[in-house]
Parts: structure tokens; C-alpha cells; sequence
């Protein structure tokens, strides 16, 4: 992980700008052995220009076998160690859509999924709802009460809502209730630890009620929850690096882990790659450093749609000349952790990574961007966490150490 202390001595200000450009579950693998990823199969000449002119490698968001999830990997890129850090997603999400957790509140992400007869879980996203749809159920939800403590359900994003509860001793040391396949029922929740019980207890009793009020809705028949956890209160980045910055994303969640660590969230229309280009122009000159994310090579991933997660990519790529023509000093172009099409879910295989920083980088031999030429590239493999000294330097932004 970048060490806070040493980032704080050495971090310096300066006049130049960084971009960090995260394609959510960017890494893929071959549908067949010997084809191309997804990211090799793409149309991408601007990439590749950039990595002929910069230099390439790969990281590992966590640990080498280990599959990250996407608070983890995300907060892996701002250099914290993911290990040490261990956010829920619950409290990412609110933070994305500005709803207040306490340290002593207990937020959880849900997901509206459908159920077969049997309770048995057929769909883990509700074909991916829309919002609209999402925020008619989160209003039915929003009626329940227990006693003893308050509840809080906004909706956030097609499946994705957000549950927070508040009162007096409540924990998040609990289990998630998505078992993370299909053709198995919800799980319970559980306590982590004895003090956690009544919390347990609380979430089991309010899902049991919101299964009776969903009952007759199809395809978001039921609910599963992730992330239990309160605010964590991060160090901040903005402290630790010496720099102004912004964060530019279309999902809330990804919104929240920026929110959570200091960064200023971004109010645009649109959700294209081009939209979050053009929004990212238009604050140029105000920040120092720009972190923009692209959800759909995830999702894409996720439904193990290969070609749809190719044509995200390309989407990317023929958008980059107006990101480019802000002139960025340092454009880091990565992904949070792969999501290969062909597993349907986030994996462990390193992460593909392109730096480019025309007044200092030491070009590699590669010419075009893909994962087995990361995997020669002349960064190596690395610990994700390790990403932004290499950022500052690049810009300028860090002292020598020592005499």
C-alpha cells in the first residue's frame, strides 16, 4: 500500500494534472483458448497509441488468487490497503446518493432479485429493473416499521438500494444474505460476534416483512443485502496527496467510495463515455486530480455478454480524443479488478494497466493494449495500492527522500 506518512512528507503541490480512467472489471480472459480478452478483441487505436507512447503492467487489487470486490478494488487505486480498510458496500452506496451514516448506523446495499416458487433465487439483479420501477418498491419498503429504531430505504440505481437503520446499540458485524449464485434461496442474516445479535435479528424481521410485500411483484419478488457497515472515516486524499480532486461517475456507488475519501463529486447528464469526457472538460481547470468511471465493462461482464463488454471499450476509445485534448500530464487508464465475460462474475486475474505521461514515462516495447501485453509490459505486476506514488511522481507531485 502507498505509505500515508511518506505520501504526506513528499507529496508536493504542482500545475499538473492527473487522470485516472477506471473501466470497472476491465481484465477479461479467452472464451476459447488462444482467442483474445475482450479488451484485445476491441477496436482501440487510441489505446494503443498510448500505450506505444507509454508504458504498460498489471496490479493486483488485493492479493495474488484473490477476487475483489469493487469497494475493495476501488479503494486499492487510491492507495489504500484493502486489507486494512475494509469497507461495506452499504455505506459506499448511501455516501453515493447522499444519504447520512453514522459511525454508529448500519447501512446495507440491496438488491431486488426474483425468486421461483420454492424461494429459490432464479435472477440476483431482477433483470436489472429500471429505476423508475426500483424507486415504486422502495416506497412499499419504506413502510415498515420496528420498534426500538429508525429506518431509512432510498433507492439508488436499477436493482440497487440502499437500507439504513439507527438506534442505540446496533453493529454491522453481520453476514450478507446473497449467496451469490442462482438455484439457492437467500441466506439469513447472521452475527458475526454475540453483540451483534439484535442487529441480526432486526435485518432478519424487516426481510421477512419486505418478502411479504413483494410477494406478488415479478420479476423483483424478493431481496438480498451486502455490505453491512457505518462510515469509516478514512483518511483523506486530498490531505495525504496533496491535491484537489474530483470524481466523474454515473453509479452512485462509485460516487460514495470518492465521497468517503474526500474527493468532490461531479453533477452531469448523460451516462456515456463521451458525456463523462465532456463533463470532466468542464472542471478542468479546477482540479488536480480526476478520477472517471465506466460502469458498463462490468455490468457487460456480469451478464457474460463478451460482445456487448467489447463494444463498451470501443465506446471508450473513440471518446478518449476529448478527454485527451484537456491535455492531462498523467492518464492512467486501469479497471478496479476483472470481470472476464466468461465467468459472469469479478475474478482474480490481475488488472490491466496503461500509463501515459509524454514528459517523463519510459517507454516499454509494447504498441498496443491488451492483457497478455500488460503481463509484458515494463511496469510488471504490482500491488494496486501502489499505483498512486507512481501517479505523482509521473506529475511531478513528489519530493526526492531523503539526503
Amino acid at each position: 500500500m502507498a505509505d500515508f506518512d511518506l505520501m504526506r512528507s513528499l507529496s508536493q503541490t504542482a500545475q499538473t494534472k492527473i487522470v485516472l480512467l477506471v473501466m470497472d472489471g476491465l481484465g477479461g480472459i479467452p472464451v476459447e483458448s488462444g482467442g483474445p480478452t475482450e479488451l484485445e478483441a476491441a477496436l482501440r487505436p487510441n489505446l494503443n497509441r498510448l500505450a506505444a507512447e507509454g508504458c504498460l503492467g498489471q496490479m493486483n487489487p488485493v492479493g495474488y488468487g484473490i477476487t475483489p470486490g469493487s469497494g475493495p478494488g476501488h479503494l486499492a487505486l487510491f492507495g489504500y490497503d484493502p486489507l486494512k480498510f475494509d469497507i461495506g458496500r452499504g455505506v459506499l452506496e448511501a455516501f453515493g446518493i447522499g444519504v447520512h451514516v453514522g459511525s454508529d448506523d448500519v447501512a446495507a446495499r440491496g438488491n431486488f432479485c426474483t425468486v421461483d416458487p420454492s424461494g429459490k433465487i432464479t435472477d440476483r439483479r431482477a433483470g436489472r429493473i429500471a429505476t423508475d420501477a426500483s424507486k415504486l418498491l422502495v416506497d412499499k419498503l419504506a413502510k415498515i416499521k420496528l420498534p426500538g429504531i429508525e429506518i431509512e430505504v432510498k433507492p439508488v440505481k436499477e436493482h440497487r438500494f440502499v437500507i439504513v437503520m439507527r438506534g442505540m446499540g446496533l453493529s454491522s458485524c453481520l453476514t450478507e444474505t446473497d449467496p451469490q449464485k442462482t438455484g439457492v434461496p437467500p441466506l439469513p442474516v447472521k452475527a458475526i460476534e454475540p453483540k451483534a445479535q439484535r442487529t441480526a435479528d432486526l435485518f432478519n424481521e424487516w426481510i421477512a416483512q419486505a418478502g411479504k410485500i413483494l410477494a406478488d411483484d415479478h420479476p423483483a419478488n424478493m431481496l438480498t443485502l451486502r455490505g453491512f457497515s457505518g462510515d469509516p472515516r478514512l483518511p483523506q486524499f486530498n490531505e495525504i496527496y496533496k491535491v484537489k480532486s474530483a470524481c466523474v461517475a454515473v453509479y452512485p456507488m462509485y460516487r460514495g467510495v470518492a465521497k468517503l475519501v474526500g474527493m468532490q463529486g461531479i453533477a452531469f447528464e448523460g451516462d456515456t463515455p463521451e458525456d463523462e469526457f465532456r463533463a470532466a472538460a468542464k472542471i478542468w481547470k479546477d482540479y488536480d486530480f480526476l478520477f472517471i468511471h465506466i460502469k458498463a465493462t462490468d455490468s457487460r461482464g456480469e451478464d457474460g455478454d463478451f460482445a456487448a463488454k467489447v463494444k463498451v471499450i470501443e465506446k471508450v476509445d473513440a471518446a478518449l480524443p476529448t478527454l485527451l485534448a484537456s491535455k492531462p500530464d498523467v492518464l492512467l487508464v486501469t479497471g478496479d479488478h476483472s470481470t472476464p465475460a466468461k465467468l459472469k462474475s469479478h475474478s482474480w486475474h490481475p488488472v490491466p494497466l496503461l500509463l501515459w505521461a509524454p514528459e517523463t514515462v519510459r517507454p516499454d516495447t509494447e504498441t498496443a493494449f491488451g492483457e497478455r501485453m500488460c503481463a509484458r509490459g515494463g511496469l510488471g505486476t504490482f500491488p494496486t495500492a501502489e499505483l498512486m506514488p507512481l501517479a505523482l511522481a509521473h506529475a511531478n507531485r513528489l519530493m526526492k527522500y531523503g539526503a
